[in-house]
């Protein structure tokens, strides 16, 4: 009998815990509920579309905390310009950006075409409002946007021939130094665009810290090999210092800038 009313007794305040911990979470679940979904998952990023007026080469940069940030961000076709695509991010705005570049639309009737036209698919926890991109055509001209629920900071800032544009980062410093960077560095455009992801580096970056980065540049005919249109294109998906090796990645190839088989690049 003494053993079956002590067992009594553990059963009886085990269920007084659980009885106060179903209070517990009764009382907060209104509060729970009445917050805004969190994001599917991180989404902080700072890129660069950049033009060379001498070279007629297009291309863009981006670096974010996350893995192998540039198979989401950077979009391109040597017929038509570049895009970037990024924060609460669409990855179909890349294609459409190009298909209506195709289509001879500028640059600032695209932004506004794609985002009217989005549908909105998930607007509590991957809202439209969030969404970040930007698109540049073969004469450098651009156009960028920022959606007013993209992650703070958030922004872009433009140049003769650049768009910078970030999401979750230390502030404005990071887009302004990209561009000012950018139009100040000497070198091929691929050294100019690395030049605007360390400048933006240095001016805070992605809030989150470095995980990947990534470069394409592109123009018609003047990639290695016959009917090749990408000039350069690299990849650094996880290192803690991406914009580093990226920027050693860059010098070994400008060492050799192999050149194209077609001889209408020059």
């Amino acid at each position: 009998m003494l053993v079956v009313g002590r067992w009594s007794s553990v059963v009886s305040r085990w269920s007084l815990v659980v009885l106060g911990l179903f209070l517990v979470a009764r009382a907060l679940l209104p509060r729970v509920s009445a917050l805004e979904p969190a994001p599917l998952w991180d989404t902080g990023t700072f890129s660069i579309l950049g033009y060379d007026a001498e070279t007629g080469e297009v291309g863009g940069a981006v670096q974010s905390r996350v893995f192998s940030v540039g198979n989401g961000v950077l979009w391109a076709d040597a017929s038509v310009g570049v895009a970037a695509t990024q924060a609460i991010v669409d990855v179909g705005y890349g294609p459409q950006a190009l298909e209506l570049l195709r289509k001879g639309l500028a640059p600032a009737a695209i932004v506004k075409e794609i985002w009217e036209k989005d549908p909105d698919p998930l607007p509590d926890n991957w809202s439209k409002q969030g969404r970040q991109f930007a698109v540049m055509n073969l004469k450098g001209e651009y156009a960028a946007f920022t959606g007013p629920k993209a992650t703070e900071w958030a922004g872009q800032r433009g140049g003769k021939y650049a768009t910078a544009q970030g999401n979750i980062l230390a502030g404005p410093a990071v887009v302004d130094n990209m561009v000012a960077a950018f139009e100040k560095a000497p070198g091929h455009l691929s050294q100019r665009l690395v030049a605007a992801l360390e400048s933006g580096q240095a001016g805070g970056g992605d809030k989150r810290g470095e995980q990947s980065a990534a470069i394409v540049i592109v123009k018609k005919n003047c990639g290695v090999w016959l009917h090749n249109d990408t000039v350069l294109r690299l990849q650094v998906d996880d290192n803690p210092e991406p914009i580093k090796e990226l920027r050693r990645l860059v010098e070994t190839w400008s060492t050799r800038k192999p050149r194209s088989v077609s001889p209408e690049c020059k």
